[in-house]
């Protein structure tokens, strides 16, 4: 009896090696998306000489990739626990891979490129709707052990940062050569993940088909009922962060460039700092929270209340080392609140509709992207003060949501781990 358990135990301890390039497969998804996205921000000056638009118009290749992806992930969610994830993702790899390959084309070849160009990042939108999102309930379908999805999903979220702290050098550099490559590399990133995730990624074991829809809408209902208060907190919470990240890094890029006039590389490199940060406390925070619900609560508040304190601090001063110091902190502090948010909705829904509640989750946080620069932009217009008090005061709203509305039982002899509620 022993000896069996033993080998059980074994065998869960090896579940995360042996399914490494599964892992690698996955964590390249998020990786791409955040590169297709955020690696044109620092080209978008030289995107308006060479067509001939205007910042509003340029501004619209970032929003429209955005505002697509906002409505489409839901549906790409039940589709995804209807009819399975790989059977989502890899086609739509391959649409997004077909909207950079449009608007690379459209700028290279055409004279009036701009509306084709929106083309190509709308069909970008609705394929990252099938993607980065679905990767968080596959990693819950993947593993047997709760722990085991934390690590995982740390490691996806480290992906998914590391995107954001690579764009902007990557876009410079391939701007750099031909002001359009940014748009066809994306086809590549694209192909080479949908190919990763074909041939290493396997079906979960006891992978059922989803139920039809009637079903899934009374199950989807009688989970709000049930999780409703804390998973909207969880919801509001992954918006604001994101929110304040960008709109923060928005404000910070604006100072770079017009207080010490870093531009091209340099300015990506010091873009990168904060991101790093976020990245390496992100990995960290995987590592350590397993499948404790209860530090996965305290972690995420104090990230958060640590986050807003550094908002507080861009009031006094704009020195540029006193700056990146502040700004690696709220990295730190919203890096480690990411992944918990993560886990405790991959970990505590049914599998039934994991898929739809993550994507409902990514839809927020996609909100929080699409805000947080151009209010940040509307704010500076009147001052920092206002920019620091209004993000300052989202952050801790957010802190006051996590407080409040995630609430873990207390361990007791017939659970023993610590939970937040019965998990599935």
């Amino acid at each position: 009896m022993g000896h069996s358990q033993d080998t059980k135990n074994n065998q869960q301890d090896n579940e995360i090696h042996a399914k490494r390039w599964a892992i690698v497969s996955l964590a390249s998804i998020p990786l791409i998306m955040t590169l297709g996205n955020s690696m044109l921000i620092p080209v978008l000056p030289m995107m308006e000489e060479e067509m001939g638009i205007s910042k509003l118009q340029s501004s619209y290749i970032i929003t429209v990739y955005s505002i697509v992806a906002i409505f489409l992930i839901p549906i790409a969610g039940y589709l995804s626990d209807r009819f399975g994830r790989k059977v989502i993702i890899v086609p739509s790899l391959l649409i997004s891979g077909l909207g950079g390959l449009i608007s690379g084309y459209a700028a290279w070849k055409m004279e009036n490129a701009y509306i084709y160009v929106l083309v190509g990042r709308i069909l970008q939108g609705v394929g990252v709707s099938g993607t980065a999102p679905i990767v968080l309930p596959l990693v819950g379908d993947m593993f047997r052990r709760e722990k085991d999805v934390s690590t995982t999903l740390g490691l996806v979220e480290t992906s998914n940062t590391f995107g954001k702290v690579l764009s902007p050098i990557l876009g410079s550099i391939l701007a750099g050569f031909i002001w359009f490559l940014p748009f066809l590399s994306i086809p590549v990133f694209c192909l080479i993940s949908a190919l990763l995730v074909l041939f290493l990624v396997k079906k979960p074991k006891n992978d059922k088909k989803g139920p039809p829809f009637p079903v899934f809408w009374k199950n989807t209902k009688e989970t709000f009922h049930k999780h409703g208060k804390w998973l909207l907190g969880v919801f509001a919470i992954g918006a604001i962060l994101m929110f304040v990240l960008f709109g923060i890094l928005f404000y910070l890029s604006s100072i770079l460039e017009d207080t010490y006039n870093f531009k091209g590389i340099q300015k990506g490199l010091y873009l990168a700092g904060p991101l790093a940060a976020l990245c390496l406390a992100s990995y960290i925070t995987g590592k350590v929270i397993k499948d404790n619900l209860s530090k996965m609560k305290w972690i995420t508040f104090f990230g958060i209340i640590l986050s807003a304190g550094s908002v507080l601090a861009v009031r006094f001063s704009e020195q540029f080392v006193y700056l990146l110091i502040v700004f690696l902190i709220c990295g730190i502090g919203i890096g480690v609140g990411l992944p918990c948010l993560d886990s405790l909705i991959t970990e505590s829904i049914s599998k039934s509709v994991r898929g739809t509640i993550t994507c409902i989750y990514s839809s927020a946080r996609y909100m929080g992207v699409a805000a947080g620069p151009p209010i940040a932009a509307m704010l500076m217009n009147r001052g920092v003060t206002w920019l620091v008090i209004t993000f300052m005061t989202c952050a801790i709203l957010a802190g006051i949501l996590a407080l409040v509305t995630i609430k873990p039982q207390s361990a007791d002899k017939k659970q023993p781990s610590t939970t937040l509620f019965s998990k599935q």
